[in-house]
């Protein structure tokens, strides 16, 4: 009896071990706890509204401003001087010390090419010149002595001591001598010529800036043929580099022919770069020039930029406001118009947008754009007084995002 207790006993403790393990239900808890708190954190990131700039658009008379835009157009910047610098010769590069961006004086040397064949060429004229130099010494000499000689035969004659023969041949031998020391001195002339055309030659191969400017464009590297001439078909370099004088920078802009009784020489002109929306530039008209594109109908005009400023480059895009003069005719005439920071525009490809602020949430919304006044453009159609718009829009501002005016504002 004690014995079946104790087996029983010892089977009550012994470990099953064909039940199934139990699951552990702690991983998925964590798991699922932490998908909540991350959803929750992205929502509330996406509820965050974005701190921005904002102004209001305003409404105001034109009348009371000095100048208004008669008219805008759009144009690129263009340097009135400027040059792809070359060598008068065709030689092989030897060293180009040049690099884009780098100031020149005129003068400056910007490369050089391969002078062995006009080092030889000089030193073989100037030998030419030395032997020519040394002939005419050597003929005056002999004038000299014949011119002595001549001088005894004629007073040897004078006496009848001697044959008139001996004294005509005296005469004969200086004036031969004398012919032949003209002959060599033109001989001398044209050897001085040859040396100094061998001189231009060995300067050629030096290439110098031909004025002031910065360099643009790097077109030649050391071991390459450049020629005045395209040849080689298409392997030989036409130039070094391109140079720029950045003093000579202007803006041509293409004004549609139905407007440009609009435009005259020296009207003043506010410009904007397409870089620098928020920067504007005083400048005037320099000239119309008189032709016509009949394909675009357009009258080309050139403007003067009236403030030198590194920023500005060649083949920059800008937008330029030619301004109607205090008194003109037609320039008190009261109109309200609803004006918008320049700072607040955005050009996308043919359309420009405002961001307002609606509800708390930003949208972008095409506008006109009408004149320009200082620092404003007009808003002709798209938006009116009272809307709120954001300043300095972000490049990656969603449609519809949270947005709130910055603290102070």
């Amino acid at each position: 009896m004690a014995t079946d207790n104790t087996a029983q006993l010892l089977q009550s403790l012994a470990l099953d071990r064909t039940a199934p393990p139990r699951p552990r239900r702690w991983p998925w808890a964590l798991v699922i706890s932490v998908l909540v708190l991350g959803g929750a954190g992205w929502w509330w990131q996406q509820q965050r509204p974005l701190r921005v700039s904002t102004a209001l658009l305003t409404l105001q008379n034109p009348g009371r401003a000095t100048e208004r835009s008669v008219l805008e157009a759009t144009g690129y910047v263009t340097a009135r001087r400027q040059a792809t610098v070359s060598a008068k010769i065709t030689g092989r590069v030897e060293t180009v010390l040049i690099e884009e961006g780098q100031r020149v004086k005129a003068g400056d040397i910007l490369a050089r090419l391969d002078a062995t064949d006009a080092d030889a060429e000089l030193a073989l004229l100037r030998a030419q010149s030395d032997a020519a130099q040394a002939l005419l010494a050597d003929l005056e000499v002999q004038i000299r002595q014949a011119t002595r000689d001549a001088a005894r035969q004629t007073e040897l004659a004078a006496r009848k001591l001697t044959a008139t023969q001996n004294l005509e041949d005296a005469g004969t031998r200086l004036a031969s001598l004398r012919a032949r020391l003209s002959s060599q001195q033109r001989q001398l002339t044209v050897a001085a010529r040859g040396v100094a055309k061998a001189e231009v030659a060995l300067a050629n191969t030096i290439i110098r800036a031909p004025f002031d400017g910065v360099i643009t464009v790097k077109a030649a590297q050391p071991g390459e043929i450049v020629s005045p001439i395209s040849a080689g078909g298409g392997f030989t370099r036409t130039g070094i580099g391109t140079l720029v004088d950045m003093s000579s920078l202007e803006i041509e802009v293409d004004v549609n022919e139905a407007y440009i009784s609009r435009v005259r020489d020296g009207q003043p002109v506010t410009a904007m770069l397409n870089a620098y929306p928020d920067w504007t530039l005083p400048a005037h008209v320099i000239t119309i020039i008189p032709t016509a594109d009949r394909a675009k109908a357009t009258v080309k005009v050139r403007i003067a930029i009236d403030t030198q400023d590194p920023r500005i480059v060649p083949d920059m895009g800008v937008r330029v406001s030619f301004m109607e003069e205090p008194g003109q005719t037609g320039s008190t005439l009261p109109k309200p118009m609803v004006l918008a920071p320049v700072s607040a525009l955005i050009v996308n490809g043919d359309r420009n947008l405002l961001w307002v602020v609606s509800e708390g949430r930003a949208r972008a919304r095409a506008v006109q754009l009408g004149q320009q006044i200082k620092d404003a453009r007009e808003i002709v159609s798209g938006a009116n007084a009272g809307d709120t718009v954001v300043l300095n829009p972000p490049a990656d501002l969603p449609e519809g995002a949270r947005v709130a005016p910055k603290t102070g504002e």
